[in-house]
């Protein structure tokens, strides 16, 4: 299998016309990868009627029921995150409960709040009762704010971690910006954390770096935006001479453990 754990979609309040051909044209690109299950979310309009890291409420229910629409109508092959901002508590527990009901398999935080807050730990406790994990955005080793965003990096999703052990967190996208051989180490034997390895950037020895520091048992696969640097870094990792039982536990096994058990027998 090939569970693409960070992928994304997008409606027609994101504020592009054509956004039912890039969706078609990621379901196309993951049929040419070999990805087997698309594990998505939709923030929000995408900044177009609420800030992208700040949705209402409104563009949170919808991008969720839309991303519902999308799983519905693939089933077996896509699957949903359920979007919240938890500065909206009792919204975000109430689309946890509904969303998770109907048939979502994990929770995504983007940077609405930082991942060592408080208001997140309900939250990461529904998480826990759900058996799913958690998608949390990260900026690898944030130093500073950034407008229009509450960037979290690994120290702060360790914290939320280590206060909540039997949640399964997802370290969003290390290629994504930053220091990232600070999160590896931040992250190193975590067992409750595993590293995404989507986002744009493709530095050198970044997955080889990844691999010595956390191993491959805490890493798993995906895309984000740019599916072409996901599938750039699974290439990569095929041409390491990783045992075949290491590539396998990136490319699906991990993911097969963190999210609901049988989820994805459908795409076998």
């Amino acid at each position: 299998m090939l569970i693409d754990v960070h992928a994304h979609f997008f409606t027609e309040r994101s504020g592009r016309g054509d956004w039912r051909d890039v969706n078609a044209r990621r379901l196309a690109a993951g049929e040419r990868m070999g990805i087997t299950a698309h594990v998505a979310s939709i923030l929000g309009s995408w900044g177009h009627r609420s800030p992208t890291y700040f949705p209402s409420p409104g563009d949170v229910t919808h991008a969720n029921e839309a991303m519902l629409e999308l799983q519905r109508a693939h089933p077996g092959r896509v699957f949903g995150y359920c979007v919240v901002n938890p500065n909206y508590a009792e919204h975000a527990l109430d689309e946890v409960t509904c969303r998770l009901e109907a048939g979502m398999v994990g929770i995504k935080l983007a940077a609405s709040r930082r991942a060592n807050d408080p208001l997140l730990d309900p939250l990461a406790e529904a998480a826990m009762e759900w058996g799913v994990p958690v998608l949390q955005h990260v900026w690898q080793h944030r130093r500073r704010d950034w407008p229009g965003q509450e960037a979290s990096d690994a120290v702060e999703l360790a914290e939320l971690a280590d206060r909540h052990p039997g949640t399964q967190f997802i370290l969003a996208h290390l290629g994504g910006g930053g220091d990232w051989s600070h999160t590896l180490r931040v992250v190193q034997g975590r067992g409750n954390i595993w590293i995404d390895l989507s986002g744009s950037g493709v530095d050198t020895d970044m997955v080889h770096q990844a691999l010595e520091t956390v191993g491959p048992a805490q890493l798993v696969w995906g895309t984000d935006v740019t599916m072409g640097t996901g599938w750039g870094k699974l290439r990569y990792l095929e041409s390491l001479g990783l045992h075949e039982d290491d590539l396998n536990l990136i490319r699906g096994g991990n993911a097969r453990a963190i999210f609901p058990a049988g989820v994805f027998d459908g795409g076998d």
